[in-house]
């Protein structure tokens, strides 16, 4: 099922795609040698923790240094900084973001600054990212967090019209915020206000506000924004409807991971499982294929095309198995997947496709070398990579021409030709959206849900290295590559959009209903 999971004041407005190149112990003694490691990894945590403070303040001069680096790099190397917005807009935006920095500040602060400028790219490959020593603080803290995971979906006509229902609550002997349970205000800040700053910190492709309001319904996604934009308070004071419609209040801790003792136990069956069993485990959930031989449908839930997954094997394994089995429908469910390897989201396409097809029309970078080379990751490889594959063209462009050039066939060998059915949402991104992209407007294919969370003209994919800045050891995403996957569909900043549109309500949320799921089935059992 689907996952649940600027600056106040300002103007109204979060997977990759990657190249090929580019998870049983018997004895006490193994029981005793898994208990000293794991002892000392917590040490090991603890003094990484006490000698990292997230407080730690940087002074104007460094900051602006850093910040001087962040500006250039991207300026000077990222291929769409002025596709959604104009270079006269972007120079407002990177000087209001040097205008911040008169003071000394800590890195959550001044990582505030970055994201809500790249945000104004309208980029979703182009996000900051914690220094490695703010992230191991964080991953090894048990500090409280907002209590409430919250599910938001965009109103049909006006801003007004977008509502927020409760979809988890940690605190969970609270009989009140239940799941289901539609949210107006907290601390007397109505949603609507709340969503649209925290908007202005989120990056996506163009205009799509689709990826922005699933990325704060993602686990952790509002309440960890919220609280970097507001800061955590002991109590929070939410206004919410109850099941009658009526408006009412209640007050609601933080929630505290140090005393909840299910937490704890679910911490502890964690570390039991083996790396084989973790990497299997994550394999299993990530794809999977199940067949109502019945009913002759295949369902195949596809979380990623990242690399690790096997799913070269999986796809053949697949489609020879759906083949045999004479199904004539395919659900398949890409809801959750961010992207990854372009190489296996084309070898899905070949699977489905009627017709032969380009990845790309176009896919180019600005230039194959940068002042700023000592701060960027792997530089030397990506660079070599770029100087082997890439040629200048007339437009002063260096292009990756294979992809420009090269039709991919359809499969010859367990090609599915039977009904195909894709739900999408907004959290699919990147590769994904390639994917969905290339079999929309094909006859036997219907996209179900929501708008996928990547642009469906292009996006700034495929080589996506680190930038690391000096002082504050903030790290940001620089994509190198800017990507169209088709120029005959109009650049409006949107998703790839689904052919029958179905979009959450409270009642399913309330209910836990996969809305999108139940739409499928009743569009298969009216063909049937």
């Amino acid at each position: 099922m689907e996952s649940f999971k600027k600056e106040p004041g300002l103007i109204r407005n979060s997977g990759t795609m990657k190249i090929k190149s580019c998870l049983g112990v018997k004895s006490m003694a193994k029981y005793g040698a898994i208990l000293v490691m794991f002892t000392f990894t917590l040490s090991a945590c603890s003094v990484s923790k006490s000698s990292f403070s997230p407080s730690k303040k940087y002074s104007p001069e460094a900051l602006q240094k850093d910040y001087t680096i962040f500006r250039g790099a991207l300026e000077e190397s990222h291929p769409g900084i002025y596709w959604y917005t104009s270079k006269k807009e972007m120079e407002n935006y990177f000087a209001w973001g040097e205008s911040q920095l008169n003071d000394s500040m800590n890195e959550e602060g001044f990582r505030k600054i970055l994201s809500f400028v790249v945000s104004k790219i309208n980029c979703g490959h182009t996000v900051v990212r914690s220094s490695k020593a703010f992230s191991k603080y964080r991953d090894t803290s048990n500090s409280k967090v907002f209590p409430l995971s919250l599910k938001i979906w965009s109103g049909r006509i006006l801003p007004e019209d977008d509502t927020v229902a409760v979809a988890a609550n940690l605190n969970r002997k609270d009989s009140i915020l239940k799941r289901g349970v539609v949210v107006t205000k907290i601390n007397s800040r109505p949603l609507s206000t709340i969503i649209d700053t925290l908007c202005q910190y989120i990056s996506s492709d163009g205009y799509n506000l689709t990826h922005k309001y699933q990325s704060l319904s993602n686990r952790g996604g509002f309440g960890s924004l919220f609280t970097s934009i507001w800061g955590l308070k002991e109590n929070y004071h939410i206004d919410y409807f109850d099941g009658s419609g009526t408006e009412k209040s209640a007050d609601i801790c933080a929630y505290n991971p140090r005393t909840d003792t299910n937490d704890r136990a679910a911490i502890a069956r964690f570390i039991k499982t083996s790396p084989s069993e973790r990497k299997l485990q994550m394999r299993k959930a990530t794809r999977s294929l199940k067949i109502d031989s019945l009913n002759k449908i295949a369902f195949m839930d596809l979380g990623s095309f990242g690399h690790g997954l096997n799913l070269k094997k999986f796809f053949k394994s697949s489609f020879k198995t759906i083949h045999h089995s004479e199904v004539s429908e395919l659900v398949l469910d890409v809801r959750g997947n961010g992207g990854g390897s372009v190489t296996n989201s084309t070898m899905l396409t070949k699977f489905i496709i009627n017709k032969n097809f380009k990845v790309a029309d176009s896919l180019y970078t600005n230039s194959r070398k940068s002042h700023f080379k000592k701060y960027i990751e792997n530089y030397f490889f990506n660079r070599l990579f770029m100087v082997i594959m890439t040629s200048k063209k007339k437009d002063g462009k260096y292009h990756f021409g294979y992809f420009e050039r090269h039709y991919f066939k359809p499969k010859k060998n367990n090609h599915f030709d039977g009904r195909v059915y894709i739900l999408t949402g907004g959290n699919s991104f990147s590769a994904t959206t390639l994917f969905a992209q290339s079999v929309r407007n094909q006859g036997n294919v219907t996209i179900v849900g929501e708008e996928t969370g990547g642009g469906a003209y292009g996006n700034t994919a495929w080589l996506i290295p680190d930038v690391t800045l000096p002082n504050t050891r903030v790290k940001f995403r620089l994509p190198l590559f800017r990507l169209v996957i088709d120029k005959n569909i109009p650049k409006n900043g949107k998703g790839v959009q689904p052919k029958v549109e179905v979009r959450p309500t409270v009642d399913a949320i309330r209910h836990g209903v996969d809305y999108k799921m139940d739409k499928v089935m009743e569009l298969i059992k009216a063909h049937q």
